[in-house]
């Protein structure tokens, strides 16, 4: 096998063990063997463009249309022409396919299923991986730097998956890495000479297998270097687990009470929660009282807005406290119980945050999780997440009446600051509309219950999960214009009123109470999946508010006929409800205000997305274009590009031998005449290599050593063609360049322009295509002929 074979085949096997990393995150992992396929064909064409030859951007260009047209015919063959070919409507699917592939990877717990989405984002990333390794290690023969596309494909997958077998997937594309690295160490040490790989062992020094030690000092410098990068990161307890620790593992200190926590946003899942086409059982929960309309499972608070999102704040965390203190804000002349709720959650239910009612004054779970003391929430440390977990919970069922809230007082400045902030980028619109729609209001209960009616019922908004709106603070202005949404927005938009008010405000995420089922407990779906505002009032503490039409339970004490509130008392539901796929139009065209209110509308359909972005041009469609426009500006190159790897190939290095002297010799004089023809000076078939010479001295205005190179290089081919055995010339490489430069001096600036992007020479590509197809023509003309005859024959 050539060096080029066994790099190529290294590239692709080091790009399919790091891809091995990606294997715990989808089910089942079949898409890895169609990515095995792919990567093989498309290294195949990188091998046949390097034996062609082509250049070397050509031979990467090449692949990377392949790569498209591969993953045309498996992901859009109904869309392209003739099956692989991609068009507007083929790069269209790839592009929702992608956004599809990019929902579902937010939505689905460890290990997805394997959608076409997914399967997309994972074989089209391996080929890419691929394309790079491929183009570094062997395109353009530097190993070293393909470890970089490696470690980022390496590197996503485990920190998606971390997991006890992380160690595992490392040895794998770390192997993968050394495996190429002394592969190309081979190549470059087989040019010198033959590499014996079999030298008997001898005692003491031996001449004849030093070819080998380079190799086997190669393998011992990677095992070293593979454990030292496994080993000496394990010592560093700076590094809080070194290279191998799991992903996302820790959001403090091990134990006390120090640390802080910031993270990741979980409207991710609440974003595409609601999306699921199967209303997959989150958890199930049994409690100790009969009235479940509040029992909201919260995960987590977002109370830091910064223009962009809503999302938690970086906070300080401790160690769980048997008892947790009195929330914040509450008196004890409010009405409030003590109930007691024992919740189970699904084997695949993967969430760092743990739910729970709000809220809660103790909790009795195992494993390692840690207390963040403003939101009142438990948060998995060092990798601990839901997964299977089964956790008792004692918590408080609050019930203020209206006048308790309306008569609250101020709060602490402290919280009031810090709960109240909005970015300056936020629209004056969304201030403006809360001061109108608060007209009239003589204390912050009021407002908080005007606004809450003017999305639920008042405002004209509708339940709409098919509208893109976008997200951040020009999102708030448009959702506020186009009134369509659901609970996201209708959340964020009352927070960020409530604030420009002076009310403290914060967004809770988490689920409704779930569904009832006949042996007495509940069972939350993925639909249940839901955000809602939480204000603050001094004396109560957090109070939950909903805004989001037909979604949820609105809260008892909005429910008065307090003055100031004209506002009629509606009926509450008893539960909210896991409601399965709809087919059925969006809510938001058929459901009116009133109706909604009662809840008496069809739940989100399944379509439903949310915090989605605006729609924009879709990735593949922007690759497309980018292709193409790359087309229209290489053909126009074509000659020159031709030209560059035409005088590469004449000029290289071969001809070393006898056998070659020939060919290499009339090479380098056809590079000379060409280099003249680009400059002006048009080759005559009919004069001596003498006198042709001669011609270029004359004509290119040559002297000294330019013209002495132009007659050796003559006298080379005359010996060629005369001689009985021809023997190589020294120096006829050296002497080809020397001519070009002699006679780019004279010529002028447009002459040397030209000789360079538009070269007269590139003509022969012509005649050469003339020429075959008058060859093509000509067998078959005679295969035809023979055809004819061969009748006439057998009648004789």
């Amino acid at each position: 096998m050539s060096g080029r074979a066994r790099l190529t085949l290294c590239s692709a096997a080091a790009t399919l063990m790091a891809a091995c990393a990606l294997l715990p995150l989808v089910a089942p992992v079949t898409w890895l063997f169609q990515a095995a396929l792919l990567l093989a064909l498309q290294a195949g064409v990188g091998v046949l463009t390097r034996r062609v030859p082509l250049a070397r951007p050509l031979t990467v260009a090449a692949q990377a249309l392949v790569m498209l047209m591969l993953l045309t015919l498996v992901f859009a063959r109904q869309q392209a022409l003739l099956g692989f070919v991609p068009g507007p409507e083929a790069f269209r699917h790839l592009g929702d396919l992608l956004r599809s592939g990019t929902d579902d990877v937010g939505r689905y717990a460890i290990p997805a299923p394997l959608s076409d989405g997914i399967r997309l984002m994972l074989i089209g990333g391996v080929l890419l991986i691929g394309l790079a390794v491929d183009a570094l290690a062997v395109t353009f023969r530097s190993a070293a730097p393909a470890g970089l596309p490696l470690l980022a494909l390496y590197s996503v997958a485990a920190g998606l998956a971390g997991g006890g077998a992380a160690w595992l997937w490392f040895l794998l594309a770390a192997g993968g890495y050394l495996m190429l690295l002394l592969a190309e160490g081979r190549d470059r040490l087989s040019q010198w000479g033959r590499v014996f790989g079999g030298a008997p062992r001898t005692r003491g020094p031996d001449v004849s297998s030093g070819a080998t030690a380079p190799v086997r000092t190669g393998r011992r410098i990677g095992a070293v270097a593979l454990g030292v990068a496994l080993v000496v990161p394990l010592g560093l307890p700076a590094l809080d687990g070194g290279l191998l620790g799991a992903a996302g593992a820790g959001v403090g200190p091990g134990s006390g009470g120090g640390g802080t926590i910031s993270a990741v946003n979980p409207l991710v899942s609440l974003r595409d929660s609601l999306n699921v086409d199967e209303d997959r059982q989150v958890m199930s929960y049994r409690t100790n009282t009969q009235d479940t309309q509040d029992m909201y499972l919260r995960i987590v608070s977002l109370d830091d807005f910064d223009g962009t999102a809503w999302k938690p704040a970086q906070r300080h965390i401790q160690d769980v406290p048997d008892t947790f203190p009195t929330p914040i804000g509450l008196g004890s002349d409010v009405r409030h119980s003590e109930i007691r709720t024992r919740i189970a959650a699904a084997d695949w239910y993967a969430q760092d945050w743990l739910p729970m009612p709000y809220p809660v004054s103790h909790v009795s779970i195992k494993g390692s999780w840690r207390y963040e003391p403003v939101g009142r929430t438990l948060v998995g440390d060092h990798g601990q997440n839901t997964r299977g977990v089964q956790y008792d919970v004692t918590s408080l069922i609050v019930q203020p009446t209206a006048a308790q809230l309306a008569d609250a007082p101020e709060p602490p400045a402290a919280l009031k600051r810090e709960f109240t902030k909005v970015p300056e980028s936020l629209p004056a619109v969304v201030a403006d509309t809360a001061r109108k729609v608060t007209e009239g209001s003589t204390n912050h209960y009021e407002q908080a219950v005007k606004l809450q009616d003017y999305f639920a019922v008042t405002g004209g908004f509708t339940y709409d999960t098919q509208v893109q709106v976008g997200s951040g603070s020009a999102a708030i202005a448009r959702f506020l214009r186009d009134k369509q949404g659901f609970c996201v927005h209708f959340s964020f938009a009352m927070a960020s009123m409530a604030r420009t008010l002076g009310i403290p405000a914060r967004v809770a995420v988490g689920f409704t109470p779930g569904t009832p089922e006949a042996d007495g407990s509940m069972s939350v779906g993925l639909r249940d999946a839901h955000a809602w505002p939480e204000l603050y009032f001094e004396g109560v503490g957090w109070t939950r508010f909903e805004p989001t039409p037909n979604r949820g339970s609105v809260p008892d004490y909005t429910q008065t006929d307090t003055p100031g509130l004209d506002t009629p008392a509606l009926p509450n539901p008893t539960t909210s409800t896991s409601a399965a796929p709809s087919t059925a139009p969006s809510v938001g065209s058929t459901c009116s205000a009133q109706l909604k209110r009662l809840e008496g509308c069809a739940s989100e359909s399944a379509s439903a997305a949310v915090g989605s972005k605006d729609d924009g041009t879709p990735l593949f469609q922007i690759l497309g274009l980018t292709l193409l426009g790359l087309l229209l500006l290489a053909l126009p190159s074509l000659p020159m590009l031709w030209r560059l790897r035409a005088r590469a190939l004449r000029l290289g290095a071969h001809g070393r031998g006898e056998e070659d002297a020939a060919a290499y010799t009339l090479a380098a004089w056809l590079e000379v005449t060409d280099t003249a023809w680009d400059y002006g000076i048009v080759p005559d078939e009919s004069q001596t290599p003498r006198k042709a010479a001669a011609r270029i001295v004359r004509l290119g205005f040559l002297d000294g050593d330019a013209a002495e190179a132009v007659h050796r290089v003559a006298a080379a081919v005359e010996q060629v063609l005369y001689a009985p055995r021809p023997r190589p010339a020294a120096g006829l490489a050296e002497d080809a360049r020397r001519v070009a430069s002699a006679l780019r001096v004279p010529a002028s600036r447009i002459a040397r322009l030209r000789a360079v992007v538009a070269p007269r020479s590139a003509i022969r590509v012509a005649w050469a295509a003339s020429d075959r197809r008058a060859a093509v023509t000509a067998r078959l003309a005679a295969r035809g002929e023979t055809l004819l005859r061969r009748p006439s024959k057998q009648s004789g």
